[in-house]
This record gives structure tokens, C-alpha cells and sequence, in this order.
């Protein structure tokens, strides 16, 4: 059975089903929010740059509620140096530009754009008004969060390219209340379940295209465009690029859920996939094998699901310098992509 939605406390497993908004128990040492397939501790990096995977020894994961404000710090990462790359001069070919973000900001941070009516959806926009190409942004379950703004502000204008970005408000001003986690008890866990069963996937995907079109009309100087999801919109972002009818050039998932080997027969453009310690990662390494189109794919094998967007803390130094490469790393992409 598939869901979207599931939450591994100390030791039990709560999955959302969205179909009928049951709820099935289970027993495994964990905590992610992710597709229903149990994984382990095993984390797959690569690249198609050089096409490596490496995968390392097991680890413990201490194992914290869905939305605490303290993460824990459960691996070192060893390429430390990684995590400081904007403040490196520009290697490999990328000019400084294009790792040009600004400091991080780790509370009360004032976003840059400006909310627009587009396509029937409230829309957060921000970018040049010169800017030629566009980035359609799926949000996680929680909707506006200081942290996926941040995000968008930081895609606009960090890069050699200057890129329009549109986060389109899918739930209308109804998202899924943070309070909800974790789903430790039945109030909760029937709340998520009718959750997802009216904001599935599939439903926002074919909603999509119409939204870049009535995005285009008024903003008819984006001749090209990308689209990123975090989370449950990285599945959104998975069923909208197999299709044919697909109006984007370029693909972005970061941690997203669901991540199913067989979406990736049908994506035929660049993407590239940013996993988490938390997604499955023989999912993931499955998914990478069958892409067909250049890729980056990589895991960050000490961030939880959900760091690049409304569950990261960014009060925590590790968290926030892994927040900052992952938008390096999808700003690279797109510099060669789009």
C-alpha cells in the first residue's frame, strides 16, 4: 500500500493511506517523512558526473518527533570542506556567480517578493523583472514557511543567471498545521489521513500545466522554464516531467517523497535529485539508474527529510550550511541546464 505521509516514532510507524484516510501501524526504529517503504541505514551518493556510489557504514539515528525544534547531529559529515564551498573560490568550471548566495538568515528572515494572483492561485513571486527563465516551486505540506522563501529569494538572484521563481499557494490558504506532528495519537492521524486524501499528488500535478500557462500569458518574458518540489511536491514534480505534455525543461526534487524507480522511465530532461538520510536509498539509487537525461543525484546523509524547506533549523550551524550547499548545488544544475 502506498501513502503519503509517514511518521517513525521511537518505535512505531504511523502511515497516512490517502486514498481512504486510513491508518496502519507498524514497528520500525526511525523517523521521516516519505514514501511506505521501510529503509535502513545504508546512504547512496552520486553523480552522474562521475558516476559514483558510494555507501556507508551503518548508523544510529536517534529519533525525534516530526517537528522538534532540536535536531541531533546523528553523523559526521567527512567532507567538511563541502559544506563551506561558496566561501571557495569557483572551481571546475563554475564562475564565482553562480555560488554568489547571500548569508543565510536563521530567524525572522523578511522575504524579497510579493503575492500575485496567478492562475486562480495565490502565487509568491520573486526575481528580476528582466529575468528570461522561470522556476514553477511545489512546497512541502506546510505552505509558506519563512525557510522555502528563503529558498526562492535565494534561487532568484544568487546565481550567473537570473531566474523568476512562483510558489502557487495549492492548498488555498489551507495547509497542513505543523501542530499535527508528530501524529501521535488518533485525532491526529485522521486529520492527516483526510489531509491527504484532498491534496494527493496526482490531483495538483494535472493542475499544473494550466497554472505555467496562465503564468506565461502575464509574464511573457520567461521563455524557459524549471520546476522544483520539496517533499510531497517532489512527487508532484515526478508525475508532471513523465508526461509529454510537459512544459519544463529542467527538474528539481529535494528529499521528496514517494520516490518510485518506475516515474523515472518517463522523465526525459535534466534533473536532479537532492535525498535525505530518510528517503529509501535503494529508491533512490534505482530512480538515478533509470534516468536517461543528464542528472545530479545525491544524498546528505546527516539531514533530515524535509531540510531544505519548512522543517529546517536553521539555528543549527551543520543544518544551515547543508541548507546553503543543497541551493548551490540545484543553482549549479540549472546553470548548465536551463
Amino acid at each position: 500500500m502506498s501513502g503519503y505521509l509517514k511518521y517513525l516514532g521511537k518505535s512505531r510507524a504511523v502511515v497516512a493511506a490517502p486514498r481512504n484516510g486510513s491508518v496502519v501501524n507498524s514497528y520500525r526504529p526511525a523517523l521521516y517523512l516519505c514514501d511506505t517503504t521501510s529503509s535502513n541505514d545504508s546512504h547512496s551518493t552520486s553523480t552522474n558526473f562521475r558516476t559514483v556510489t558510494t555507501l556507508t557504514q551503518p548508523n544510529k539515528i536517534n529519533n525525534r518527533s516530526c517537528c522538534s525544534s532540536q535536531i541531533t547531529k546523528t553523523r559526521t559529515n567527512t567532507k567538511n570542506n563541502a559544506a563551506t564551498m561558496s566561501t571557495m573560490p569557483a572551481q571546475h568550471g563554475h564562475s564565482e556567480a553562480c555560488c554568489n548566495i547571500p548569508p543565510i538568515v536563521t530567524e525572522g528572515y523578511e522575504s524579497k517578493g510579493r503575492y500575485e494572483e496567478l492562475g486562480g492561485y495565490k502565487s509568491y513571486v520573486t526575481g528580476p523583472q528582466d529575468a528570461t527563465k522561470g522556476i514553477i516551486t511545489i512546497y512541502d505540506i506546510f505552505g509558506y514557511y519563512p525557510q522555502t522563501l528563503q529558498g526562492a529569494d535565494i534561487l532568484a538572484t544568487s546565481g550567473a543567471a537570473k531566474y523568476k521563481v512562483f510558489i502557487p499557494d495549492w492548498f488555498k490558504g489551507d495547509p497542513c498545521p505543523i501542530e499535527w506532528f508528530p501524529p501521535d495519537n488518533e485525532d491526529k492521524q485522521k486529520k492527516l489521513g483526510g489531509f491527504f486524501q484532498k491534496n494527493s499528488p496526482p490531483s495538483v500535478a494535472e493542475k499544473v500545466p494550466a497554472y505555467v500557462k496562465a503564468v506565461s500569458e502575464k509574464h511573457p518574458e520567461i521563455k524557459e522554464w524549471a520546476i522544483l518540489g520539496f517533499c510531497w511536491g517532489g512527487k508532484v514534480v515526478s508525475l508532471v516531467v513523465s508526461s509529454p505534455e510537459s512544459p519544463f525543461k529542467v527538474a528539481v526534487q529535494a528529499h521528496p517523497a514517494m520516490v518510485d524507480p518506475n516515474d523515472a522511465d518517463k522523465i526525459k530532461i535534466p534533473l536532479v535529485l537532492l535525498a535525505s538520510k530518510d528517503e529509501n536509498p535503494d529508491d533512490v539509487k534505482k530512480f538515478e539508474a533509470k534516468l536517461s537525461a543528464p542528472k545530479h543525484v545525491e544524498t546528505f546523509p546527516d539531514q533530515i527529510h524535509g531540510w531544505m524547506a519548512a522543517r529546517s533549523d536553521l539555528a543549527d550551524e551543520k543544518v544551515k550550511s547543508e541548507y546553503k550547499r543543497g541551493y548551490e548545488t540545484v543553482i549549479k544544475f540549472l546553470s548548465k541546464h536551463l
